[in-house]
């Protein structure tokens, strides 16, 4: 009994500040447990919970009611569902007929490995079946949702649901040719644009240089050291199995792809460029040719 509470503090621990830390051993990770509903649910619960942010779960236990919550609470809300919908549905779709993942299971295992599929790379770092036999479609949205992350003043990392979500509207207001981006009834003040597009860029520009030189050092396929950077930048700790095999130069590139990833694109870019200073001349505006 007492080395079950421990394995319960442990991993209920782990789940909500989005470790992916386990003691089971073995390399196994929750993959004994992959049909097991309980352990699969309240795994998956905590993981939600810590990724929504502090503040988002004081506003929701403060207002209790959804059209009552504030701006930023209804967009990590919305954007996380559907998230965690988008992904439940394509990993279930993509997976259940490989039999080296979903295939092998019953309904009611299928249904909770591609939930808890859609989950974990929320920057959680737990895992139920084994990610290098995943297709590869999954394994490309598997990155996609690392890229994206968690949500602000949470447990985990990425660029963000609601900076994700601030550059799809942005993109959206482009191509409507409409004068400002507008989410429920709000317009979003122009330093949130472009703050949410810096952080995108930036990830990406971190996540490809990590990728380059990556490709230098170690000898394995792409999309292992893809997955590799992607899942060090959302400190996500999911990998296809090249972490055990890194060389020195990979593991300091890891750690410091890591470090960047958890301090934030912005605030590191911040951090090294010094203050920010208020131009005291404006210069004439012109348009150049872009696109």
């Amino acid at each position: 009994p007492t080395r079950g509470i421990y394995y319960g503090v442990f991993h209920a621990v782990s789940a909500f500040n989005n470790a992916g830390f386990d003691v089971i051993g073995n390399f196994k990770n929750l993959t004994p447990f992959v049909e097991d509903p309980l352990i699969n649910c309240v795994i998956m619960g905590l993981i939600i919970f810590g990724g929504l942010g502090f503040s988002v779960i004081q506003d929701i236990i403060t207002k209790k009611n959804f059209k009552h919550l504030c701006l930023h609470s209804k967009i990590v809300i919305v954007t996380t569902l559907l998230l965690l919908t988008c992904g439940f549905v394509a990993f279930y779709a993509i997976e259940s007929s490989n039999p080296y993942t979903l295939g092998g299971l019953s309904t009611k295992g299928k249904i909770l490995a591609a939930a808890f599929q859609s989950v974990t790379p929320r920057t959680a770092g737990f895992n139920t079946i084994n990610l290098a036999d995943l297709k590869m479609p999954s394994k490309y949205l598997t990155i996609l949702l690392m890229y994206i992350g968690a949500s602000p003043g949470s447990t985990g990392g990425g660029i963000k649901t609601s900076t994700f979500a601030v550059i799809i509207m942005m993109i959206y207001t482009i191509l409507a040719s409409k004068e400002d981006v507008e989410i429920s009834g709000r317009r979003i003040p122009y330093d949130n644009i472009f703050k949410a597009a810096v952080i995108g860029v930036i990830a990406l520009l971190l996540i490809f240089t990590s990728s380059f030189i990556l490709t230098m050092t170690e000898n394995t396929d792409f999309m292992s050291i893809l997955f590799e950077t992607t899942s060090a930048f959302g400190t996500v700790g999911l990998s296809l199995g090249l972490t055990p095999n890194l060389t020195d130069i990979g593991k300091v590139v890891i750690i410091l792809t890591m470090f960047a990833g958890r301090v934030g694109p912005l605030t590191l870019a911040m951090a090294l460029g010094g203050r920010t200073n208020k131009a005291m001349i404006r210069f004439p505006e012109e348009r150049v040719l872009v696109g």
